[in-house]
């Protein structure tokens, strides 16, 4: 029998429902998701008119998060319209982050043979998810300039035949733009997976010494990450409803 690291880069197969495959990231993500909508039905019905510690903590923090939002957008209606989609994103991928170190996430699971499949994978470790994040993100980006603008106008920015730079800065942006799904997923995915990688190398060579610093290290980066995802989005949105190149003229 081998023994050794293994490293599987796509999400394992559990079973399949009606023909649709159910891997292990997916289940994950099912157990993420309950947990959010457990924690805001528990946190709603606990909310007091004279707010303890917690309490307070949490609202100053959406509280400084939205000021922050109303002021790059320069407009409270438009921070009201973006901020709980935001915030979503952000916790979404934050508690995705924090929990591959939670116990039995990667380390309970069932035989396949004579291979080990986990039960739950980080749902943020299989880029599948984190593709799905950054479409979301990409399509509430050119929707809205869309909606903003209209079309025509919109397209201004990508597609400009006013003069020879302003085309070529057009083509610059459309290939940015279309480089964000791209950028979006695999910044998210390389990270976390990587991070994972690492604490797994580290507890096979040295268990008792290198595991815990990295595992500290690792949930500080799934921090960074999420508010990296979240406020990219925010930025790119702003972006969108900016006038397009040349409007003024």
């Amino acid at each position: 029998m081998n023994s050794g690291i293994h490293v599987i880069l796509k999400a394992e197969q559990l079973g399949s429902f009606f023909g649709l495959p159910i891997t292990n990231s997916l289940l994950m993500t099912w157990v993420l998701m309950a947990l959010l909508i457990a924690g805001a039905y528990f946190f709603r019905r606990r909310l007091a008119l004279r707010p303890g510690k917690l309490q307070a903590g949490v609202e100053w923090v959406f509280e400084r998060s939205f000021a922050y939002t109303a002021d790059l957008f320069e407009s409270e209606e438009l921070a009201r319209r973006f901020f709980p989609l935001l915030a979503t994103i952000f916790l979404f991928v934050l508690i995705a982050n924090e929990l591959e170190f939670f116990p039995g996430v990667g380390s309970i699971g069932l035989m396949q043979g004579t291979v080990f499949v986990p039960l739950l994978r980080t749902p943020t470790t299989d880029l599948n998810v984190t593709l799905a994040l950054a479409i979301i993100s990409f399509l509430t980006i050119e929707v809205t300039g869309i909606l903003t603008f209209g079309v025509l106008k919109y397209g201004k920015k990508f597609i400009n035949f006013a003069s020879p730079l302003g085309f070529v800065v057009g083509l610059i942006e459309l290939v940015s733009n279309l480089g964000r799904l791209v950028s979006f997923s695999f910044r998210l995915f390389g990270n976390i997976f990587a991070g994972e990688i690492l604490v797994l190398v580290a507890g096979y060579f040295l268990p008792y010494i290198l595991p815990a610093p990295l595992m500290g290290f690792e949930m500080f980066i799934g921090i960074i990450q999420a508010l990296v995802f979240a406020m990219l989005t925010l930025f790119f949105i702003k972006l969108a409803i900016m006038e397009p190149h040349g409007a003024h003229a």
